[in-house]
């Protein structure tokens, strides 16, 4: 029985965990593909890196799956052990706690390791791409011709034009342009239009032809009218972005190295990541315990609040570090730790409680 307890913990709870993270990556692509397909509808890039960019969101947040993931699947499967009485009956044999703890505690070492490559590795690579594939995306769309009946927005926004119908010619009809020139708006209408791109696609010239133009400032009573027999619009596009990424995507080596605060916190939250995995599966344990007659879902809820609660409190003081409103030397391991002696406390308390009510009564009055 000594050598298959473990493995039969083991299975059960790697079984509920995988289930449990499955669903929970699932709820997460799907959410990620509706976001990234609206912003390709909306024509911020093309839809051939829709997949590429989910793909690359998903490698970033799966650090933060895991560890939730372990928690519920631990509870799920230790939860229906004790419904079963199957628990009950391990207890009844002298099992000793630690051939218990042992499964989960192999697990949860190799989700560790898997977390930790994640967030310290993996998820800034692929921030790091997806930052240069959105920024590709979206200048590709704005490379991207003309199409009749379709608004088209240039140059971060600042202009845009819209073509009821395409000419015979190549060019476009019963057009409408929207310009910003710093405060003052300037609208147009003309019956046909040319549009033309630099060879080096950083330049767009939209020439209007028989038309007519609106210029004014927004809330002012004052605007001019000009009619036109040929009016040429240049709408230069931004140049590529400078190769500076947000601090989620610095390697894990070139925070080593830095000093700031925000370098600081962001390392302090990727070391802590893989630390949750262990502090979060031995938490799993207590809240596993169930009362006769208790379902094997009554304690999920309080779980996931804990989760929340200890997310929140991680999170905050990632942002406390960023501020100055924390030291740095101290990092996030405050948090671990105070979670951890909760855990500590609900894993030993009761047992510890019971032997002083078992001493207190054996000692006569």
């Amino acid at each position: 029985m000594a050598s298959i307890l473990p493995r039969y913990l083991l299975r059960e709870i790697v079984a509920a965990w995988l289930a449990v993270t499955v669903v929970l990556l699932v709820v997460l692509m799907t959410n990620q593909f509706a976001t990234v397909l609206a912003r390709a509808a909306e024509g911020g890039f093309p839809r051939e890196v829709v997949l590429q960019l989910v793909a690359l969101g998903s490698v970033r947040n799966i650090a933060v799956l895991l560890p939730v993931g372990l928690l519920l699947g631990v509870m799920l499967a230790l939860g229906r052990l004790y419904q079963d009485s199957e628990m009950t009956a391990v207890v009844a044999c002298g099992v000793e706690p630690w051939r218990i703890y042992a499964p989960i505690a192999a697990l949860a070492l190799v989700v560790a390791g898997g977390v930790a490559w994640l967030s310290l590795g993996a998820a800034p690579a692929s921030e790091r791409g997806l930052q240069e594939l959105r920024n590709q995306a979206v200048r590709a769309g704005e490379f991207a011709p003309i199409a009749a009946g379709k608004f088209r927005s240039f140059g971060g926004g600042s202009a845009v034009f819209y073509a009821q119908s395409t000419a015979p010619d190549g060019g476009f009809e019963k057009v409408f342009v929207k310009r910003l020139r710093g405060d003052v708006y300037e609208i147009a209408v003309a019956d046909r239009a040319r549009h033309e791109i630099s060879p080096d696609g950083s330049l767009h010239t939209l020439t209007l032809i028989d038309g007519e133009r609106y210029e004014g400032r927004p809330g002012s009573p004052e605007f001019r009218r000009v009619r036109f027999k040929e009016n040429v619009i240049p709408v230069r596009l931004p140049g590529p972005p400078p190769g500076r990424f947000d601090i989620e995507s610095v390697s894990t080596a070139e925070l080593i190295g830095r000093s700031d605060r925000p370098a600081r916190a962001e390392l302090a939250w990727r070391v802590g990541l893989p630390v949750m995995v262990f502090v979060l599966a031995l938490l799993a344990v207590p809240m596993a315990r169930l009362r006769p007659r208790q379902g094997r879902y009554a304690r999920l809820w309080i779980a996931i609040t804990v989760y929340f609660v200890y997310f929140s409190l991680a999170s905050a003081a990632r942002v406390w570090i960023e501020r100055g409103a924390a030291p740095a030397w101290a990092g996030l391991w405050w948090v671990h730790a105070a979670v951890a002696i909760v855990t500590l406390g609900l894993l030993f308390g009761p047992a510890r409680l019971a032997r002083l009510r078992h001493r207190d009564r054996a000692v006569p009055a």
